[in-house]
């Protein structure tokens, strides 16, 4: 069988190459990009998914762990240790909701907010690593964000 969507042909009787999966490449420049932005976060003793949470409060500002979640296509079951680790490093506070107390907001703390700002290069270090011109980096981000909206529908 063969499966068309508009320009694209996957024959599924025959095995694809694992260089030709998508999801190998996306998976291994992950990974790739993770390696890249070792070195400043550990030089400031943060992982990759607490290097999301600084981004992600430092744009947002008050977040309720729900809507963090929701940001960083994480389930509570992850993100809650995750910010119980941060909290305990100083780095965010979470405080119940006063009207329901099923609501936990999250907040930076001035180190969090510190340390937000000490690994802000890391994104021009990709940048300038990809050699993409702009248009080629826009055109990336844009179709990686639309694949991550198609498949999560």
């Amino acid at each position: 069988m063969i499966y068309m969507a508009e320009k694209i042909a996957i024959d599924a009787t025959k095995p694809i190459p694992l260089d030709d999966h998508l999801c190998f490449s996306l998976y291994a420049t992950s990974r790739a990009i993770q390696k890249l932005y070792h070195d400043g976060l550990s030089k400031n003793k943060l992982t990759y998914p607490q290097y999301l949470v600084l981004v992600a409060l430092y744009e947002y500002d008050h977040v309720t762990v729900k809507g963090l979640g929701e940001l960083l296509s994480l389930d509570s079951g992850t993100l809650t240790p995750l910010l119980k680790r941060m909290e305990k490093e100083g780095l965010v506070t979470r405080q119940r909701s006063k009207d329901d107390e099923r609501v936990v907001n999250v907040e930076l703390t001035d180190l969090g907010i510190s340390k937000r700002k000490d690994i802000n290069e890391l994104p021009e270090i990709l940048v300038a690593k990809s050699n993409f011109t702009a248009d080629e980096w826009n055109t990336l981000e844009d179709l990686s964000k639309k694949l991550f909206m198609n498949i999560t529908k």
